[in-house]
């Protein structure tokens, strides 16, 4: 049992051997026809040309309006009437809200009355200091008086106007912080106010940007979230000073705003236009690979295997990018123009692949896209 069991692992080392003999020759005649090609990759391309771009600084803004304050209670009271609704356009001057002011009211009436007799007072003393009755000291003492009274009477009206809220100039209100009835202290909330039209855009460029930026230079401004809003506006002031945490020049911008589209504090896009021009190849953004150590494309040209045959593949090439426009990213260096570009498939693509080039759908190359849903 024992030689029968022998002689059969004998026969299974043998079989086993002669398999291993037969696979190691296939491969090694296979080592020797060349190695291991993967299939080509299909992409599609786009022949770099080289294009003249109006040269403009992106940056993220914030919207400010022109005139913005949150009306507040100048005097402590109590709120007697409310003349606007939330959310509602005012002109300047406009009531707002009115505080209890009964008892300055009835100071008033008994201010005046002091005054006017004050007043005949004056004038009666006047007519005789004219007679040589009195003396100059009682006509100078009247005319203090007079006086006096007169300053309590304005003081009074002044509180009482104080106490009367008005718009300080035209705008859209925001949503009322007070009640009727309310007993209001000085400094309390009680509406905010923005005027919407014309606006102000703020954002800031690099410190070696700034002779590239000037005063009256257009603007154009798209809100974050919001594409269908864009507007164009102008430079209207450059800060004075460089902000020596971050090196950035603070930049103004003010645009027309007639249907209040841009509200204050929202974030925005802002570009603005130089006026010197950049020689730039334009290329579609799926042609970018972008990674942390650099961007690059893929450029299709002529290759050699290891076995000395030529075929066509790719080349990774870094590229310095600059602004976009609509579907398009500027290539400022790394690309002479006439390369052939890849513009789609570049994720599944390697320094050296093998590819094959399909043009007959090609990737969104638009300067100024129009979306159908936008």
């Amino acid at each position: 049992m024992a030689k029968r069991m022998l002689i059969m692992l004998l026969a299974m080392a043998a079989f086993i051997s002669v398999i291993g003999f037969v696979k190691y020759r296939r491969i090694q005649g296979a080592g020797g026809q060349g190695s291991f090609q993967p299939p080509p990759e299909a992409v599609t391309t786009i022949i770099a040309r080289q294009e003249q771009w109006q040269g403009a600084l992106g940056a993220i803004g914030t919207v400010a309006p022109v005139n913005g304050v949150m009306v507040s209670a100048d005097l402590p009271g109590v709120v007697q009437k409310i003349a606007f609704d939330s959310g509602n356009r005012v002109e300047a001057g406009e009531l707002l809200v009115q505080l209890d002011a009964r008892q300055e009211q009835a100071q008033l009436a008994a201010a005046e009355a002091r005054l006017e007799l004050a007043r005949l007072n004056l004038a009666r003393i006047r007519g005789l200091r004219e007679q040589g009755i009195n003396s100059q000291t009682d006509l100078d003492t009247s005319v203090a008086e007079q006086k006096q009274a007169d300053g309590v009477v304005g003081e009074i009206r002044a509180t009482i106007e104080r106490k009367t809220i008005h718009a300080p100039f035209p705008g859209i209100l925001g949503i009322r912080r007070a009640n009727l009835g309310q007993y209001l202290k000085s400094g309390d909330p009680i509406v905010q106010l923005q005027s919407l039209d014309p606006i102000y855009v703020n954002f800031d460029v690099p410190q070696q940007d700034l002779v590239r930026v000037r005063t009256g230079g257009a603007v154009h401004v798209t809100a974050e979230g919001h594409p269908s809003i864009e507007l164009t506006g102008r430079i209207t002031a450059i800060d004075s000073v460089v902000d020596d945490s971050t090196r950035n020049v603070r930049v103004q911008a003010t645009l027309d705003n007639p249907r209040g589209r841009l509200r204050p504090g929202m974030f925005v896009t802002a570009r603005a236009l130089l006026d010197a021009r950049e020689q730039v190849v334009a290329l579609p953004a799926s042609a970018i690979s972008y990674a942390p150590y650099g961007d690059s494309v893929f450029i299709v040209e002529d290759l050699k295997g290891p076995n000395g045959q030529a075929y066509r593949g790719v080349r990774q090439q870094f590229v310095k990018t600059g602004s976009a426009r609509g579907d398009q990213i500027a290539v400022l260096s790394g690309i002479a123009p006439g390369a052939e570009v890849v513009t789609s498939g570049v994720f599944k693509l390697r320094n050296g692949a093998a590819v094959t080039v399909n043009n007959n759908t090609q990737p969104s190359n638009d300067p100024a896209p129009k979306p159908e849903d936008n």
